[in-house]
């Protein structure tokens, strides 16, 4: 037969036990800390099942700011452009820290935003002007969009090799899929805009908004980026079903 349980009649809890480590784990996350948050979704048209399955079970950051923007039926480089300078020219959404780019194919796990705005907040990202997750270009023989070796010149947006100790590993450039940027860096006017384009002509080349964005963010505003190889992006093939 199960023996009587004597219970004692207080309990200070598990996490209040080591004052000293509860300090260190929320000095590490950053929550005590402003982390208001613009997320910008480019929906050109509807977001598969999978993808807002994974984006349900996003965690936030607790009693932080929130704001969710949909940007729907633009192409991409001016769905960012615009929604972007709504926010800079909204008189509250513009006093906010951060903007995470979230886009249509992307499956982010739980605590990606968490690890994101820890990485920023930290020591070794203070640095930086976005920090992304981790994922690949779709099929077959993808490669990591961690886009540029910065020891090397000119500048150049060749794929770069991740950290399997899921590191920060810096770059070049940065896909848009799960990324979080400082939204100072969209009130700078040296800036040219709009900030993202899709080019493909003679004088511009050919590029995605993203490297668009970055070519002129390292030239004229010496900004800094970064993965973090720890947080592991999907990217969902619609055609296919398949994750890569």
């Amino acid at each position: 037969m199960q023996q009587p349980i004597i219970l004692s009649s207080y309990d200070g809890g598990k996490l209040g036990a080591n004052l000293d480590e509860a300090v260190s784990r929320i000095e590490a996350s950053a929550q005590y800390k402003d982390l208001s948050t613009v997320i910008i979704v480019p929906a050109l048209a509807s977001v598969p099942t999978k993808v807002v399955a994974s984006w349900l079970n996003l965690i936030m950051p607790p009693n932080q700011k929130i704001a969710r923007l949909f940007a729907v039926g633009m192409e991409v480089g001016e769905a960012y452009s615009r929604t972007i300078q709504a926010v800079v020219d909204h008189p509250e959404l513009s006093t906010w820290k951060y903007m995470l780019t979230l886009e249509h194919d992307n499956i982010p796990p739980q605590d990606g935003l968490l690890k994101l705005l820890a990485r920023m907040e930290s020591n070794e990202g203070k640095d930086y002007a976005a920090i992304g997750g981790l994922y690949f270009t779709k099929g077959e023989g993808g490669v990591p969009q961690i886009w540029g070796d910065t020891k090397s010149f000119p500048l150049n947006f060749r794929p770069q090799r991740p950290d399997p100790a899921g590191n920060l590993v810096e770059c070049c450039g940065t896909g848009m899929g799960f990324t979080l940027f400082r939204l100072s860096v969209f009130k700078d006017e040296k800036l040219r805009r709009p900030w993202f384009k899709t080019a493909a002509s003679t004088t511009e080349g050919i590029t995605s908004q993203d490297l668009y964005f970055w070519t002129d963010a390292r030239k004229v505003g010496g900004y800094r980026c970064a993965i973090d190889c720890s947080v592991k992006i999907g990217h969902l093939d619609l055609s296919t079903d398949i994750v890569w």
